[in-house]
């Protein structure tokens, strides 16, 4: 089925400040035959957004930031989630793409404004629906190519109240966090996995294009 398969009959937007919810009222084709009846959703409007998680291949080093979250803060108030982790989450680099943006230009603006770094090649991990449920979020991922040699410190921007403390670690050490449980988003927990089955050739093939 397509997007043509089904009908918005009505859409509103109750709410709109830091984000926007808007309101649903549609129905859709069924797979036996005919139509649903119509139904009313909210949708968590949040734009779409970029991750990268930089790697520098020659140190052989993975960098990555902290920062607090008040959705994780949120869901420390569930007993499902209690001393499961705190509200400061260990990520990639990660930013919302702006009108007139592409996903590689927001991976480029980031890495310079969350790490300080800069990059230098870019490969594309894949693409995902964040919650589909109750989000219209889709995730750019990448991997990008960075020198790690002084990555490091608290950066960020003022205006945005951003405070990321960065810091670069070997594969191993990253992949321990993630097989702890110590990282708990999912696009660190996407683009840690696709690296881990990647790293050796990625890690040849950047030496390599360095090389020649």
């Amino acid at each position: 089925m397509t997007e043509d398969d089904v009908e918005i009959i009505e859409k509103t937007t109750p709410f709109k400040g830091y984000f926007q919810i808007d309101r649903y009222c549609l129905r859709h084709r069924l797979f036996a035959g005919g139509w649903s009846d119509s139904m009313t959703r909210e949708v968590f409007e949040r734009s779409h957004a970029t991750a990268v998680l930089p790697y520098d291949p020659d140190l052989d080093l993975l960098v990555l930031i902290e920062q607090f979250r008040t959705g994780a803060h949120a869901a420390l108030q569930s007993p499902l989630c209690a001393g499961n982790h705190g509200p400061w989450l260990v990520e990639c680099v990660a930013g919302i793409i702006e009108e007139g943006e592409t996903p590689e230009d927001v991976a480029y603006r980031e890495i310079v404004e969350e790490t300080g770094c800069h990059l230098t090649d870019l490969v594309s991990v894949c693409r995902y629906l964040v919650s589909p449920g109750g989000s219209s979020e889709t995730v750019f991922v990448y991997c990008g190519r960075v020198d790690a040699s002084n990555a490091g410190g608290i950066h960020g921007l003022d205006h945005e109240n951003e405070d990321l403390r960065v810091f670069a670690l070997p594969p191993a050490d990253a992949f321990a966090l993630l097989d702890s449980g110590a990282i708990v988003n999912a696009m660190t927990i996407i683009a840690l996995q696709w690296f881990r089955a990647n790293h050796v050739r990625l890690r040849e093939s950047w030496r390599a294009g360095e090389d020649g």
